[in-house]
């Protein structure tokens, strides 16, 4: 289908009283087609009104262009026709009088007769028969902004504009308004463009919804496509499988950025002291247990003692919040899955190739697969009984929660599911959510399982809601956890301030391993500025018993912080395993150029300078990856490995090219 609506290259700036300029919008590019309806999504101040604005001709683009059927759109018109959340009606014409006035201005040639008709039945389209006589000041405010719609729909303008048409309106009027609306459009074939904070109406009228970040300079996040069919009905559309997903998308999106607007404003200009290049940080993590190195280094001035000043935890809610805080530039470092750095560097995030490195292995094991009540009372205990389990239950979809496609919770599951005939992608569906929506999904039943960091499986299996059918013991015994990640760029530009990060979080490490501290820990984590759950929650001592309902299937290898500084070391082979793995699983390509790849992601040397400098041991000995089912990993010929795998994508070798990046702003 042909443009329609074509916005190509378009930045609005505006001048500043007292001199200065204000970016509002840079590189907007939007195609509409006939008949669309799409929705434009964002906070307050981001440039929606003044997008649609130029689509309705009001103002000009400073740079770029907007068209409407390949024309250029320079000023208002007929063909155009905008419905604010005002009404914008004249008080002493009646309902009839006010859409005659623009049916009389748009189309003179027409009869007296022909014009009435056009009136009334817009009159009747909007339901206004028993009050078309009334002037404005006797209407409420849904039959005022109905009158604006019969108004705009009357002179048959080839694209609806609307401004928050219903934000002004009580939920009741809003929803039989927006019901209306729809069977208009449709009806009709109206395009439409629509600016509104509502994301529940967005989805409900969308196509298409086109979501703008913060400004200044202001430009397309996301646009997300609306596959709920049409017609739609509120209630129906609420059970849709992918109405859920969709608003939690736009909900993700706008907290982001909610959150990326606060952190900017909290960032000042890179102080350096102490011989560092920058102390005031900015360190992302996700509430696990796992995140304790990094809780303890912030409350026991690990960081203020090797010269890190100024650091600032953020707590995101998922893993996805630090792959856009790294790739934003908003945030300095990260805890991040051990496979996140590989992940991002081949290109896995939207194929844009972003280069990260690891300096440190913060946390091994705290990972376990937990499966739903329900399976243990069908007698499932293992992997071999959920193979057997799903072999006669193929008529239904089986649904096992993961957190990243790069995190090892993922490339465990998939590992286990495999090694027991089990095809991750034909056999079960893999979805990802936030570690701490994990519980109440398994709870609901909208998943029949996951595998996670703790303390989200202890809680399941305290609560009476899951099992733990295998942990790290079960998988692979002392795995890389969670690791410190920073883009490469910024590990160049901060090299003794990388250092510096290092060693407080190695030297948090050591503390989190010693037993002495266990109960002060487990109190740090408890807290609501960490983990924010129960302390009976957090569980760091090693091989406690596993918690299920009615006995223990196996021990926990809870988290490994520090046994000797080889275990904190980034680990060449291990990241080789996870390139195979994300290979095998079609996330990323294998690269042809691994060997360079890998030696790039690990920053051995800014670990052993942390070490030496610590007065750690920093002496290694590369040890074999085990796994449970003994099949061996040569890091040497990682190709023949992938080879010999009997469940598998069909994966893709390539050469990966990693460019310089600037550090964003």
């Amino acid at each position: 289908m042909s443009v329609f609506v074509g916005v190509d290259q378009v930045e609005k700036v505006f001048n500043l009283t007292g001199g200065g300029e204000y970016i509002a919008l840079k590189g907007i590019d939007l195609e509409i087609k006939k008949g669309e309806f799409v929705s434009l999504i964002g906070h307050s101040g981001c440039g929606k009104s003044t997008l649609l604005n130029m689509i309705a001709g009001l103002d000009l683009p400073t740079e770029g262009v907007v068209t409407l059927e390949g024309k250029r759109i320079t000023q208002p018109g007929p063909d155009r026709m905008v419905v604010f959340q005002n009404y914008s009606l004249l008080p002493w014409r009646s309902v009839r009088e006010n859409i005659a006035l623009a049916v009389n201005s748009v189309m003179p040639d027409l009869s007296v007769p022909e014009r009435r008709k056009i009136v009334d039945r817009h009159i009747d389209m909007v339901g206004l028969r028993p009050h078309a006589e009334k002037s404005p000041t006797m209407l409420s405010g849904g039959q005022k902004q109905r009158v604006a719609i019969a108004r705009a729909l009357a002179i048959r303008p080839k694209l609806l504009l609307l401004d928050e048409p219903f934000g002004a309106l009580d939920a009741l009027t809003r929803g039989n308004l927006q019901e209306q609306l729809m069977k208009i459009c449709e009806e009709n074939q109206v395009t439409a463009v629509m600016v509104t904070h509502d994301v529940d109406e967005a989805v409900l009228l969308s196509d298409r919804i086109v979501m703008l970040t913060n400004g200044p300079a202001s430009k397309i996040g996301s646009i997300l496509e609306v596959d709920i069919p049409r017609p739609r009905k509120r209630m129906e559309v609420v059970e849709h499988p992918s109405y859920y997903s969709l608003r939690s998308e736009m909900i993700y999106f706008l907290n982001q950025q909610k959150r990326i607007k606060k952190i900017r404003a909290r960032k000042t200009t890179v102080v350096a002291k102490h011989g560092l290049e920058k102390v005031n940080l900015e360190i992302g993590f996700v509430p696990l247990t796992a995140c304790a190195p990094l809780a303890v280094a912030k409350e026991k001035g690990f960081f203020a003692k090797h010269g890190l000043d100024e650091v600032n935890l953020v707590r995101e809610t998922s893993w996805r919040g630090i792959v856009d805080g790294i790739g934003g530039g908003y945030l300095d470092a990260a805890q991040m899955p051990s496979g996140m750095p590989m992940w991002l560097t081949l290109g896995g995030n939207e194929n844009k190739p972003l280069p990260v490195v690891t300096s440190l292995t913060m946390t091994r094991n705290g990972n376990a697969i937990t499966l739903s009540k329900d399976f243990y009372e069908h007698g499932i205990q293992d992997l071999y009984d959920f193979r057997n389990y799903l072999l006669h239950t193929r008529d239904r979809q089986h649904i096992m929660g993961v957190v990243h496609p790069s995190s090892m919770h993922n490339l465990l599951l998939r590992y286990w599911l495999a090694a027991g005939g089990i095809d991750p992608d034909s056999d079960v569906h893999i979805q990802t959510l936030p570690p701490a929506q994990m519980v109440a999904d398994l709870q609901n039943g909208s998943i029949d399982g996951f595998c996670v960091g703790e303390p989200w499986n202890i809680r399941a299996a305290y609560e009476g809601i899951g099992i733990t059918a295998a942990s790290d013991l079960d998988v692979w015994l002392g795995h890389p956890g969670k690791v410190l990640g920073v883009r490469e760029d910024w590990a160049a530009v901060y090299p003794n301030s990388f250092i510096a990060l290092t060693k407080a979080l190695l030297e948090a490490c050591y503390y989190c391993s010693l037993p002495e501290n266990t109960e002060e820990i487990r109190q740090i984590l408890a807290s609501k500025d960490y983990v924010s759950v129960p302390t009976e929650y957090i569980q760091i001592e090693p091989n406690q018993t596993s918690c299920d309902l009615d006995h223990p299937v196996g021990d926990y290898a809870h988290h490994q912080f520090y046994a000797d500084s080889a275990i904190n070391r980034p680990s060449r082979t291990e990241q080789i395993w996870i390139v195979t793995q994300l290979a095998r699983w079609g996330h990323t390509p294998f690269p042809r150029n691994w060997v360079e790849i890998v030696e790039r992601v690990c920053r051995v040397s800014t670990f052993s300078t942390a070490a030496r400098e610590l007065g750690m041991d920093i002496s290694y000995v590369r040890k074999p990856i085990q796994f449970f089912d003994g099949t061996p990993f040569n890091a040497d010929d990682p190709i023949s490995y992938l080879n010999g795998l009997q469940i598998k994508h069909d994966f893709a070798v390539a050469d990966v090219i990693l460019d310089a990046h600037r550090i964003a702003a």
